[in-house]
Formats: C-alpha cells, structure tokens, sequence
C-alpha cells in the first residue's frame, strides 16, 4: 500500500534533490543559518512537499496548482543557489551541478504538469 505521490518519479526525484540541497548547505557559514541556509532548505523540501499536498484528493486544476508551487520553490532554490556561489560558499562546479539538476526537474515538472488531467 502506497500514496499516489510515492509512485511518481518527479517526487523522488525533489526528495533526492532536497537531501542533496540540505548537505550541501551544511557548509554555509553559521551566520547565514537563519537566511540562506534556511531558505534554501525550505525551498528544496517545499518542492517535493507541494507535489505530495496536491497528488491528494484535489481536482486536476487544483493539482496544477500545486505543481506550479513546486516549480516556484524550484525557482527559489535557483536564486539561492546563484546567492550561496556569489558569496563564495560554493564553487562553480557544485554550482554546476545542483543547476543542472534543478533544470532538469523543472524539465520534468512542467511537463507532467501539462499531463494532469
């Protein structure tokens, strides 16, 4: 038995991403933990948070909704990401890394967004 998010690839995918995300922050001075580094987090978990809220009995516009939530948080985490490489807390490489796989998944939401019926 399962709930119908925990079958969509998009929502382990934004799981995956938010654990990478939260570590990746670790780093981040300590004085950035009540700003940046709580952003952030926020963000990355908003965006699987808000795919599991609208999977669950809500109307297929509703569940749109939701999505284009997940995909603002993951505008946000994209920002924050810009944010934590201008004050050098991270590198270009991880930099990278974490935008390639933002735009990816945004890749993905957008377009089973566009599915749901």
């Amino acid at each position: 038995m399962s709930f119908k998010f925990e079958n969509l690839r998009i929502w382990h995918i934004a799981m995956d991403y938010g654990e990478d995300l939260f570590n990746l922050s670790k780093n981040f001075p300590k004085n950035e933990i009540f700003n940046l580094t709580s952003q952030l987090r926020r963000a990355s978990d908003s965006i699987a948070l808000n795919i599991s809220e609208g999977s669950i009995l809500q109307s297929a516009p509703e569940y749109k909704k939701f999505l284009s939530y997940s995909i603002r948080s993951l505008a946000e985490v994209v920002t924050c990401l810009h944010k934590a490489k201008r004050r050098n807390y991270i590198d270009e490489n991880q930099f990278q890394t974490q935008y390639n796989q933002a735009y990816n998944l945004m890749i993905m939401m957008v377009s089973f967004r566009s599915k749901v019926r």
